[in-house]
């Protein structure tokens, strides 16, 4: 990361049918589990108060963190340091889940433009619907605005191109999901405003995985069904978890695994405290070992999606024509997670 990063461092059964009528067939998936003694486990890595989101490394390996409505840096080390607190900086103007998102620097395809690297991009949940970006610098400026047509739910980046390398944001009406798609001056484009009801760690497929690669891949807590939606609009069920379904219950955060992942990488995520919840978090980080993903079976490109209570983990792997669904990890089960699973190396 630049050196001017560190000076401020870093569904009704009616319901349901309907849904799947607009949505097409479902992939035929087949779920098994691993034992629970040969499972991996969730465990608490480093304490941040009110953690609700981490990025993937930035090119110095500093992980951006969401927390008590400002940023944080996860370094390396495990260290936790403010970031973006000077003049301009970044501050929340309210809103419980301002998920976010950091740029590869990718170009942005028909346009003259790009991301530029390490830029972080936020849910602008309050004070104009929207997204806020937060450059290498720390300096924070209003990115996109947006419709405020529903709830701005996920938020995540097109590295594979199938939506020209855009930022996709969704946003939650009712039963029924608005997915837009930005470019890297702030337009904005609708994808669809008729996929099923999302929320969480959205993230967009690599290219190995399957019929559904390049897709968006979002999960429904309260069905427990993981669906992919296409550049060009159409939902489809790739899977359905197996795990605990319902609100504040079900999955809600999802990652792949990224390539060249072994046994000295980590998967994280945010536990975040929720006071008077039946899973009422901890305010940490949670830490799955590579080495224990491995042995469960666990390789690159497979997506994991957890559950927001208890973090109840699945790996899913997909092919030409299906999907196969693994339970491969478990987590404290008071856990409360939020936002998206990512990975990193970590000693």
């Amino acid at each position: 990361m630049p050196a001017k990063r560190q000076l401020v461092a870093a569904v009704t059964t009616a319901g349901a049918a309907a849904v799947l009528a607009a949505c097409g067939s479902a992939s035929s998936g087949r779920i098994t589990a691993v034992s629970a003694a040969h499972r991996a486990r969730w465990k608490p890595y480093v304490r941040v108060r009110r953690v609700l989101d981490l990025t993937p490394p930035a090119i110095d390996g500093t992980i951006l963190v969401a927390a008590d409505r400002r940023l944080e840096l996860l370094r390396p080390s495990g260290a936790v340091q403010p970031y973006a607190r000077a003049s301009g900086g970044y501050a929340s103007p309210g809103g419980e889940e301002p998920y976010i998102a950091l740029s590869a620097g990718q170009n942005v395809a028909g346009t003259a433009c790009r991301f530029p690297r390490d830029a972080l991009y936020l849910l602008r949940l309050q004070k104009g619907a929207g997204v806020t970006a937060v450059d290498a610098g720390g300096a924070a400026r209003t990115f996109a605005s947006l419709p405020g047509r529903g709830l701005e739910n996920g938020i995540a980046l097109d590295t594979t191109g199938r939506f020209g390398d855009r930022l996709l944001v969704t946003a939650t009406s009712g039963s029924r999901t608005t997915v837009y798609a930005l470019d890297c001056r702030g337009s904005v484009t609708t994808i669809t405003s008729s996929a099923p009801k999302l929320e969480g760690g959205i993230a967009v497929a690599p290219a190995s995985f399957g019929r559904f690669a390049g897709d968006l891949i979002a999960p429904d807590e309260n069905s427990g069904r993981i669906y992919a939606i296409s550049p060009d609009g159409r939902s489809t069920v790739l899977a359905r978890s197996g795990l605990a379904r319902g609100g504040d219950v079900g999955v809600e955060s999802a990652g792949f695994v990224p390539h060249g992942f072994a046994a000295s990488s980590s998967a994280l995520v945010a536990d975040r405290r929720t006071p008077g919840n039946p899973h009422p978090g901890d305010d940490v980080i949670l830490r799955l070992d590579g080495a224990s993903l491995l042995a469960a079976g666990v390789r690159e490109g497979d997506l994991l999606v957890a559950t927001e209570g208890g973090a109840e983990t699945d790996a899913i792997r997909c092919g030409v024509s299906s999907c196969q669904v693994r339970h491969v990890a478990d987590g404290p089960t008071g856990a409360h997670l939020e936002g998206h699973i990512v990975f990193a190396e970590h000693g």
